[in-house]
């Protein structure tokens, strides 16, 4: 994942070693020295026989663990940082056979799904109570960590960091002409509220029927959301353009009025927590009209820095679209207030510099 990558390349004080399964798009995500340990030709039969038969979370094989120990040993690591809390659940073997420090970290979708079985809830508490530190990209993440039994106290927040040179701020000229250019972007799932945007922006094109929304993203979702945009009557007027690189969104950020980000709790729990799109579209200046949810309230002052909505409220987010196209000054304030924001909260540098720290504390 992006915002992974970025941490990773991005840290001066230690060097990091990386372990990975397989690799992926190594051209466009270039590390010096991946340490790989494949899956065994049984894992299948592993994850079947843990999540069908015990309905529990798997566990790592023991020729898995000792390769990963072996790496771990011959590089002289100090600490082990697994990204992910439902991954360092799967790693409980390694965490409890390693005398050294472990920290994990928590990014929206790993904290609650499947804990309501209490075999996933045993060993997530486990995993909690084994490692050293617990990072969360949110203030909402850590509630949440506590609420299921964490110790506060081993609990950071470390947010996402955005690499402000990237997505320089522009002012944005207003549609004088009703041709408003909307964006969504990220996976087509549940959590990420597409329907409630889709509704929204109907009742929007009622008013600007020039109007165009793209959705930049793939997943599930998408089988349903083109039949509901013609159900809508507005398939003419939206775009799916699937995965788009990255400095293709960014050219899609420039080229839009408005960012849409209603995010929602999934039915299996899944939430967000900082979202990163939404954080790059506002550092660019592209106003953000989104949802108390997840962390997002922790990135956005309502209708200081963007504009917050309840969850699943495509009535109140068509009402406060069709405001603020109307009153153009105020999306000019929005914007430079969003971008400043995330100067402030979530720029690269201080958030590895902060990730850095506590690494230290960790290891100390």
């Amino acid at each position: 994942m992006l915002h992974i990558y970025r941490q990773i390349t991005g840290l001066k004080r230690v060097r990091p070693i990386v372990v990975a399964q397989k690799r992926e798009n190594a051209l466009q995500f270039p590390v010096d020295k991946i340490d790989m340990v494949k899956k065994p030709r049984t894992h299948f039969l592993r994850r079947f026989w843990y999540r069908q038969v015990r309905d529990a979370p798997w566990q790592i094989s023991r020729a898995e663990a000792a390769a990963i120990m072996r790496i771990l040993n011959q590089e002289r690591a100090k600490l082990l940082h697994i990204y992910f809390g439902h991954i360092a659940v799967h790693l409980l073997p390694i965490i409890r056979a390693w005398a050294r420090p472990s920290v994990v970290s928590f990014h929206g979708a790993d904290v609650m799904v499947d804990l309501e079985k209490p075999a996933y809830r045993a060993a997530t508490l486990e995993m909690l109570a084994a490692a050293r530190l617990i990072l969360v990209r949110s203030e909402s993440l850590r509630r949440g960590i506590v609420d299921l039994g964490g110790d506060e106290k081993k609990i950071r927040i470390h947010r996402a960091g955005i690499p402000m040179e990237q997505f320089p701020f522009r002012a944005r000229t207003w549609p004088s002409d009703d041709r408003w250019k909307f964006l969504q972007a990220g996976r087509l799932i549940e959590k990420k509220g597409l329907r409630t945007s889709l509704l929204a922006f109907a009742e929007f094109a009622k008013q600007f029927p020039e109007s165009m929304f793209t959705i930049a993203g793939e997943g599930p979702s998408l089988r349903d959301l083109q039949p509901l945009t013609q159900e809508l009557k507005i398939d003419n007027r939206v775009s799916f353009t699937g995965f788009v690189s990255q400095i293709e969104l960014r050219d899609l950020f420039y080229e839009s009025h408005i960012f849409l980000h209603p995010s929602e709790t999934g039915t299996d729990g899944n939430q967000e927590g900082v979202p990163n799109s939404m954080l790059e579209a506002m550092a660019t200046g592209l106003p953000v009209f989104a949802t108390r949810h997840g962390g997002i309230p922790e990135a956005i002052e309502h209708e200081v820095s963007g504009v917050l909505v309840a969850e699943r409220d495509d009535r109140a987010l068509a009402t406060e679209l069709i405001a603020y196209a109307r009153a153009t000054e105020k999306l000019s304030i929005l914007a430079s207030n969003g971008a400043e924001a995330v100067a402030q909260n979530f720029e690269q540098q201080a958030q590895i510099r902060k990730l850095e720290d506590y690494y230290f504390e960790a290891i100390g």
